[in-house]
């Protein structure tokens, strides 16, 4: 049977930002069997309309490659939306009556588990146990922080756990404590580990749902591939790398994942074998949808609990040199042996870098791997909050990809309390530094870090050519104060990251992250077309459709 000469889709009467090598534009495309068949104008297109092509009038809104997210945590954030989610909330006051509702309207849960609260709510970034007892004292609590870096928990969850004043403060962690030396219910990093132990195990069907919540919730921000950045155990949603087997193999999945396994940072080079086994698994199973090339190694904590990795030490809230310079995870001349075999055996890294010395420490790994095996492996550092002007070079030389987090390069309360005084005015000036690397040639990619910021890359996008938070008013906008203005992207630059870069460290670039004949139909269309509006208005853009492979998997409600 021959293939008829018609497009099943063609996107007609709007500009289409290609995002190809040239960053051209177009005004029409065709899709035909889940690939596009034509791109250019109107003219090109026009003869391919059949019977039964269904055409979609842009009507002078924009038409995109789908977004890619480079770093997030799907499953997690899935599960979280199904739990007691915190994370539309913003007071202490707010919060614990949302644990005292989902406490009352779930009274049968044997804990009660979500997240989502945001440290700056809290004076020193750090609730307590007695403000969780007074709501729910004879269950256990527990809820990580919107940056899953910290956790939240009630005496009932200590008790559980067997945390005491006696209790060591884990090696990668620290268990904070009041003034008479007992845990006060805020653990950071490692220690968060101490509780996650005593966690239910979530059923197969319950980490599925949690999948399938988050794929859809992406899907409607027009995300159409991602890379999930944690693929193991230790998230307290148990492992999930046999639940993107399965949704795969029975067509659930209709993204494309890429998974980063995760790294025990306890344990060495024995991973390896098992790394190589889910490997394989997943290309003979993941039937083109799911795939584990990457493993993820997360080099230090977060600079508001101040367990990033810094060169010199944090300042106190007085301005004076401390004693504490953030945590290695990974010992660095270690890790320069693990990345040097993990390159070597084809894998992909995928680094947790967010201070300075964690940022060196992953490139310094790279340069020893790419003088023993050569160039390649597609390797990236994730949120780069903090980068030495004396590594930005590096990147380029190194083939690294610089994979930002643009969302949080703003000036909101957690910066602007509980970061900047404690990192002082010269090294602040060093964070997101997204201008610095593109000028230096690096490669840029873009992930959200959902669940602990919103997955939307329209808000990423404006906030990447802003440096000013969405949701402002023309003249809330023209008041804020810029952060770091001269670390601005340009519009397409920001949209790339979020499509070619991303497809480029997922490994899906010569199959999606641009609009171009004979690649996959995975094809975004917004309520507008960003370049023709104030800049004050991109985040205001939103998502109508999402295709993959030119099968509508979100529509907006009209």
């Amino acid at each position: 049977m021959s293939r008829s000469p018609f497009a099943d889709l063609v996107f007609t009467g709007g500009p289409c930002y290609t995002v190809d090598a040239a960053r051209s534009w177009a005004g029409a495309a065709a899709v035909a069997d889940g690939r596009i068949t034509a791109v250019g104008r109107h003219a090109d297109v026009k003869d391919l309309i059949g019977p039964g092509t269904e055409v979609v009038d842009l009507a002078g809104k924009l038409l995109l490659p789908g977004f890619q997210d480079a770093h997030v945590h799907p499953v997690l954030g899935g599960t979280t939306l199904r739990q007691c989610d915190l994370h539309e909330l913003h007071t202490a006051e707010e919060f614990v009556a949302a644990v005292a509702d989902y406490a009352q309207r779930n009274p049968h849960a044997a804990w009660i588990r979500g997240g989502g609260w945001s440290m700056d709510a809290f004076p020193g970034g750090m609730p307590t146990k007695e403000m969780l007892d007074a709501v729910v004292p004879d269950r256990p609590v527990a809820l990580p922080n919107r940056d899953v870096h910290g956790m939240w928990v009630n005496s009932k969850a200590l008790e559980v756990c067997g945390i005491t004043r006696d209790t060591p403060d884990p090696f990668d962690g620290r268990i904070e404590r009041d003034a008479d030396g007992e845990p006060n219910g805020c653990l950071q990093e490692g220690a968060m580990a101490l509780v996650n132990a005593h966690l239910p195990v979530p059923t197969a069907e319950e980490t599925t749902d949690g999948l399938l919540a988050g794929q859809a919730y992406l899907h409607s921000f027009g995300i159409t591939a991602w890379q999930d950045a944690w693929v193991g155990d230790g998230l307290g949603i148990g492992d999930v790398f046999e639940t993107y087997l399965d949704a795969a193999v029975s067509g659930a999945l209709t993204a494309r994942v890429a998974g980063a396994l995760w790294w025990e940072r306890e344990s060495g080079l024995e991973q390896l074998e098992l790394f190589r086994q889910r490997r394989e698994a997943a290309e003979v199973a993941g039937a083109g949808r799911f795939r584990a090339r990457t493993v993820k190694m997360m080099l230090d904590g977060v600079a508001e609990n101040h367990t990033a990795a810094l060169l010199s030490p944090y300042l106190d809230g007085c301005g004076c040199t401390t004693d504490n310079a953030g945590l290695d995870f990974i010992d660095p001349d270690k890790l320069k042996t693990y990345v040097t075999e993990l390159d070597a055996a084809g894998f992909q890294v995928h680094f947790h870098a967010l201070g300075d010395r964690a940022v060196r420490n992953a490139l310094d790994a790279l340069e020893a791997a790419r003088a023993a095996n050569g160039p390649g492996g597609r390797h990236h550092l994730a949120h780069l909050q903090v980068v030495h002007p004396d590594d930005v070079q590096r990147f380029r030389r190194l083939g690294a990809t610089a994979n930002i987090q643009a969302l949080w390069a703003a000036h909101e309360p957690a910066m602007d309390e509980l970061t900047i005084p404690f990192l002082g005015e010269e090294r602040a000036g060093w964070q997101y530094p997204f201008g610095s690397l593109s000028r230096a040639g690096a490669t840029i990619a873009a992930g959200s870090d959902w669940s602990v910021t919103s997955p939307n890359p329209l808000w990423g996008i404006h906030t990447a050519v802003n440096r000013v938070e969405p949701g402002l008013s023309a003249q809330e906008f023209a008041a804020r104060k810029v952060f770091y203005p001269e670390e601005r992207l340009e519009l397409g630059q920001a949209i790339a990251a979020y499509t070619a870069g991303s497809a480029y460290v997922n490994r899906l670039d010569d199959v999606t992250g641009s609009v171009e004949v004979g690649k996959l139909a995975d094809l975004v269309v917004l309520d507008r077309d960003p370049f023709e509006g104030p800049a004050w208005e991109i985040g205001e853009a939103r998502v109508l459709r999402t295709y993959v492979e030119g099968v509508e998997v979100y529509a907006a409600d009209a």
